[in-house]
């Protein structure tokens, strides 16, 4: 099928109305349906056919998960009317596990699985009264890298079903970034837009793809990735060509429309930063922290927690300051730290192969401190060039359940004075083992639980956990570099800074140029880190949050237990306890946490 080129000013009302009409009855239909349906007498089949239900509305989501059906092709609705029926589907399946089960009657692993299902929808309902304030073009998760990001990294072919599906995608992307286009045409038009600054990143990426022409990011991989199949040269050329042809006349049409589109925004787009700024600014952003870090903390607190462990770092760095013999201030080491040529690698082969070198040695180590070990593959791979400009630093992409696809610990090579070796060891540590691909690794292994707590997570703990896992290692003997050791509280000193920004920006007016100022002063981070941090908190408003919030959790936990069981503290069962339920809010982690404790004392 042939993508219908974007043309908003001949989109009618009428046209609408019937489109959304169409929407609302399938979602009715769709409703009554499940209504009607019999709750089964086992609550894991419950959540099965829940997994099911969310599933049918994301192709992109069964990709990620290796589940190549007869939707590996297609990709999901993403108009407001789909989003609506996403959200209403949610709520009727939690009612219907309400009226369906008594937590009493359920055993010990079923009545968490209740409590976190109840605890999953209810943190996606708060941001439901808020969705009009969000948009979909933006440097840090814009469809405009995002979107090819997913092919590339995500859509996996090893068969010719497999590359035709890839091509359906390519022809796909016109309707997708169509519907995205009209939906951010509507949401300019009431006020709705990421500050001006955020547009040169975004326009920046597009041009990225469409300057390359057919020897785009996208054709490239799908060229490398059917150059593996075993075809004939003839049918290699056929679906080349498709996939060329799906490109030229859907996709590169509507991303040259979606250029067009964010240059008109960017003429009238705001100055101001914060979501303070929209009406409902100030309880959109008290749900953010909710959501990200599952606690009740307001804005003031989360500030205040920040500022008192910026306090206690600056002490601890001051310690390897002295370690060191440097004589200054540590501002004045901060700025050596930035600026001095011994702190950076000068290519990337050599960053790559040094990450190499300290992944390689923390895992020879996990078994002293590690029950359960990920059983995935992990590889390390810079940012894709089409995106590295406006990508983060450092992130990582969990592994697909069935190992056709590894886990992915992105590193961004783009500038590397951005990425200091001192902070090297920490971030490998965060991103790869102990960090998150040990975490979630074990979580996409636990088949035993409900599919919904085997994919999906709570901000707070999983990156709580990446913080925590970039202490540990000092514990197990790393870090014996003190200028390492110095990067590892940077980098903690970075989360703790976080506390401060974020809610400077967001919640005490803060304009990007002071929060800049304010990392500057008091984070040894380099210039470039530093604007592309703020400017990740101002269009990802609250989300910084959860790292220091959930850290400090874990650690008030692992000391609450280390004092009741005294020298029969074991700090691997601890972390069993911690990675063998999936991630769950910090209220039901202190309850486990407790629970052992109790059990144990018994």
């Amino acid at each position: 099928m042939i993508a219908r080129p974007f043309r908003h000013a001949l989109l009618t009302a009428s046209a609408l109305a019937l489109a959304s009409c169409a929407a609302n009855q399938q979602r009715e239909i769709a409703m009554e349906a499940q209504a009607e349906a019999a709750v089964p007498a086992e609550i894991d089949m419950f959540f099965e056919q829940y997994d099911d239900a969310m599933l049918a509305m994301s192709p992109e989501t069964k990709t990620f998960r290796g589940i190549r059906d007869a939707d590996y092709g297609t990709w999901s609705d993403r108009s407001e009317a789909a989003d609506e029926a996403r959200r209403a589907m949610r709520q009727e399946w939690l009612a219907r596990m309400r009226a369906g089960y008594d937590l009493a009657d359920l055993s010990e692993e079923d009545r968490l699985s209740y409590r976190l299902f109840e605890a999953t929808i209810e943190r996606d309902a708060l941001l439901d009264p808020f969705q009009h304030l969000t948009w979909d073009f933006d440097q840090m998760r814009g469809a405009q890298s995002s979107l090819p990001a997913f092919l590339i990294n995500t859509h996996t072919v090893q068969t010719e079903e497999h590359a035709e599906a890839y091509v359906e995608r390519i022809r796909g992307l016109g309707n997708v970034v169509d519907t995205l286009i009209r939906q951010s045409v509507e949401r300019a038009a009431a006020g709705v837009m990421p500050p001006d600054w955020v547009y040169p990143y975004v326009i920046s990426d597009i041009d990225n793809v469409l300057s390359a022409g057919m020897q785009n990011a996208v054709l490239e991989d799908f060229r490398s990735e059917v150059a593996d199949l075993d075809l004939s040269d003839v049918r290699r050329a056929e679906l080349i060509g498709e996939a060329e042809q799906a490109w030229a006349n859907n996709a590169a049409p509507a991303f040259a429309q979606l250029k067009v589109e964010m240059q008109r925004q960017q003429a009238m787009a705001p100055t101001d930063d914060g979501i303070w700024r929209f009406d409902e600014g100030e309880e959109y952003y008290a749900a953010l922290l909710k959501y990200y870090t599952t606690t009740e903390l307001s804005a003031d607190e989360i500030h205040a927690i920040g500022l008192r462990e910026v306090d206690r770092i600056h002490g601890e760095m001051r310690a390897i300051m002295a370690q060191v013999g440097f004589e200054g201030t540590l501002q004045e080491f901060f700025e050596y730290t930035r600026t001095d040529d011994r702190f950076f690698h000068t290519s990337r082969e050599d960053y790559l192969a040094e990450v190499d070198a300290v992944v390689a040695a923390m895992n020879e180590r996990l078994p002293d401190y590690f029950i359960t070990l990920p059983q995935y593959e992990l590889r390390v791979q810079p940012v894709e060039a089409f995106r590295e400009q406006s990508a983060g630093k450092a992130f990582y992409q969990s592994p697909a359940p069935d190992g056709s696809r590894p886990g992915i610990y992105y590193v961004n090579l783009y500038n590397l004075r951005d990425m200091s070796r001192n902070e090297l060891e920490a971030l490998a540590y965060h991103e790869a083992n102990p960090g998150h691909h040990m975490q979630r690794a074990i979580q996409t292994g636990l088949t035993d639980l409900p599919p919904f707590r085997r994919f999906g997570g709570f901000t707070a703990y999983t990156e709580g956990w990446g913080l925590y896992s970039e202490e540990l290692p000092k514990e197990m003997g790393f870090y014996t570099d003190p200028y390492s050791d110095f990067g590892r509280l940077g980098m903690e000193l970075w989360r703790a800074a976080r506390l401060v920004v974020d809610t400077g920006i967001h919640d005490q007016r803060w304009s990007r140029e002071e929060a800049i100022a304010y990392l500057q002063a008091n984070t040894p981070n380099p210039e470039g880190d530093i604007r592309k941090a703020i400017e990740r908190y101002i269009v990802y408003p609250g989300q910084a949050t959860a790292y220091m919030i959930g850290k400090l959790k874990i650690m008030e936990l692992r000391e609450r237990a280390r004092t009741a069981f005294g020298d029969e503290f074991d700090i691997r069962q601890f972390h069993e306890l911690v990675l063998r339920n999936g991630p769950v809010p910090l209220s039901i982690l202190e309850e486990q946490v407790d629970d052992w404790i109790a059990a144990e004392a018994g």
